[in-house]
């Protein structure tokens, strides 16, 4: 879990009511914001009735109401900052950061003058933040007011201020940027109160990051996503793949084309694209057998999990087994194993490229199939399972099909050494917070489900058999032990979670797991990489969360 933990605690308290409530609605405000600027290119620095103007705008074709006018304002003014922001040196920048994102009883730092003085204990964001920011080369304040930060501007010893700050300290610092034409990037509070505050912090380190150097930074996440999309229709199967000739070669084609998120054939194309000379040029046609082949490798993993945990339905139908018997069923899972091996070898990749590929697909099916048995094994003699070892479970579940994707794409683009490790920890975060989020979805949907006829190991069951007494431990030991038990006993079993205060835990380690994600980036060198990844990993948390 990330060190600054503390900060996931104060996720809780909903924002100003100035500004969007949720994240999701917040990201589509910025994303707007984005590709208005893209279309319209209004040159900074915009007065700040024409900046007002465009908010406006922003907001109308956002449909959102116009008391979120001055938070629009500031995405507005970052949008069209950026591309300036974006080719100033990292050591001609300031970063900005308030002392009130500390955990203020927490605190070890001092104050003086200047501002705060960190001890680095990671009780709060601002230890990493401005950490990640000085290696990189910024000046880094943690202070209120704008008498430092204005006689920096005036010094001209910087060149482009990344800040973050509530509504109020960002409009005071606006006239004194406008007037000296300093490129800033604004992230405001989500709160004031001036103690323990918090922002979007994933917006920070897109920010921080920002680079001439990052070469996707202008794609666009949704074109790829249907790209991605257009790969997987009936005709567009047949073209990567060869005419289907049998009734195993139908059927296992029919399974691939059903609908789904594709995140793991759209995590693949976006190392790949990152690794390009010119990612914005259309993805070569070569490429789509490894895309094709990460699919076939999750739709025949989703074959064998539906018959192993007995499910009936998936994607609101019949699920394969279901449908066409087992035995049917695991042949067409196995076949979409070997398909995706064979588009593997298949492509167009030099030799040595085609063997690491092989490697990382074989040891993710391997890592996978330990998982799951871990899982089979217990559900012979179901019982308790304390937290971390759900989390191992996870892990070797839902982990290494993210890895698998990543590292074929981005051995395909002709990664360096530095690459490898870095998609291990990404996806390791990124495949616990996908099983949380199915977690929450079982026991907190709206409405809630029906619990599954025989579910697995439970994230939110673990954490509140650990922190229940009495009888709720009896009824929480009862349905760790009987998923039968937990169905005839679901509503006494939400409340008993809801009352023990699991669900804000769980979105506590959706966050958590998000910020890992994020900082597990840190060592790849390569700017383009780095920066795509960690709008991708925003993207899928965002979803997540929407869903949860």
């Amino acid at each position: 879990m990330p060190k600054s933990e503390a900060a996931t605690t104060r996720l809780n308290r909903p924002p100003l009511e100035c500004i969007p409530p949720t994240k999701a609605e917040r990201d589509r405000l910025l994303e707007v914001a984005r590709r208005y600027v893209a279309a319209e290119r209004p040159v900074p620095p915009l007065a700040l009735d024409e900046l007002m103007a465009h908010a406006a705008r922003v907001l109308e074709l956002a449909e959102m109401p116009g008391a979120f006018k001055n938070f629009a304002s500031i995405l507005v003014s970052n949008a069209a900052w950026s591309e300036l922001v974006a080719s100033t040196p990292y050591d001609r920048r300031l970063l900005l950061l308030p002392q009130c994102l500390r955990e203020k009883n927490r605190c070890k730092g001092e104050i003086d003058e200047f501002g705060l003085l960190c001890h680095h204990c990671g009780a709060c964001p601002i230890h990493e933040l401005s950490e990640e920011a000085e290696r990189l080369g910024y000046v880094v304040l943690v202070a209120e007011g704008t008498t430092v930060v204005t006689s920096l501007i005036l010094s001209r010893k910087i060149e482009a201020i990344v800040g973050v700050g509530c509504l109020a300290s960002l409009e005071r610092i606006f006239p004194h940027m406008d007037a000296a034409a300093i490129p800033g990037l604004a992230i405001p509070l989500l709160y004031d109160g001036c103690v323990n505050t918090t922002a979007d912090l994933d917006w920070v380190w897109d920010a921080i990051h920002l680079t001439r150097a990052d070469k996707t930074r202008r794609l666009d996440l949704d074109a790829l996503r249907a790209q991605v999309d257009a790969w997987f229709t009936p005709e567009a199967l047949d073209d990567t793949m060869g005419p289907a000739r049998s009734q195993t070669e139908r059927l296992a084609r029919e399974w691939l084309a059903k609908s789904g998120k594709r995140w793991r054939p759209f995590l693949a194309l976006c190392a790949f694209e990152a690794l390009r000379d010119d990612p914005e040029a259309p993805a070569p046609a070569d490429f789509r057998k490894i895309a094709v082949a990460v699919e076939c490798f999750h739709k025949a993993s989703l074959i064998h999990d539906d018959i192993e945990d007995g499910d009936p339905l998936r994607y609101g139908e019949q699920t394969l087994h279901a449908a066409h018997g087992i035995p049917i069923a695991l042949n067409v899972g196995d076949f979409l194993l070997g398909e995706g091996y064979r588009l593997i070898a298949e492509c167009g990749a030099p030799d040595p490229a085609k063997t690491a590929m092989l490697r990382a697909a074989t040891s993710g099916h391997r890592s996978l199939c330990t998982g799951q048995g871990d899982e089979l094994f217990w559900a012979r003699s179901p019982k308790p399972l304390a937290p971390q070892q759900v989390l191992d479970i996870f892990r070797l579940k839902t982990a290494p099909a993210f890895e698998v994707a990543l590292r074929l794409g981005a051995i395909y683009g002709g990664a360096g050494d530095d690459v490898p490790a870095v998609l291990r920890d990404c996806s390791d975060a990124l495949g616990v917070a996908y099983q949380v989020r199915d977690d929450m979805n079982d026991f907190f949907g709206d409405p809630p489900p029906e619990l599954p006829a025989s579910f697995g190991p439970s994230i939110l069951l673990a954490t509140a058999h650990e922190r229940a007494e009495g009888q709720a431990r009896r009824l929480l030991d009862a349905a760790w032990r009987s998923p039968a038990f937990a169905r005839d006993h679901a509503d006494e079993l939400r409340a008993t979670i809801a009352a023990l205060g699991i669900e804000a835990l769980a979105r506590q380690m959706l966050e958590a797991y998000r910020e890992k994600a994020i900082r597990s980036l840190r060592p790849l060198e390569n700017a383009s990489l780095k920066g795509l990844l960690r709008r991708v990993i925003a993207k899928i948390f965002n979803e997540l969360e929407t869903k949860s």
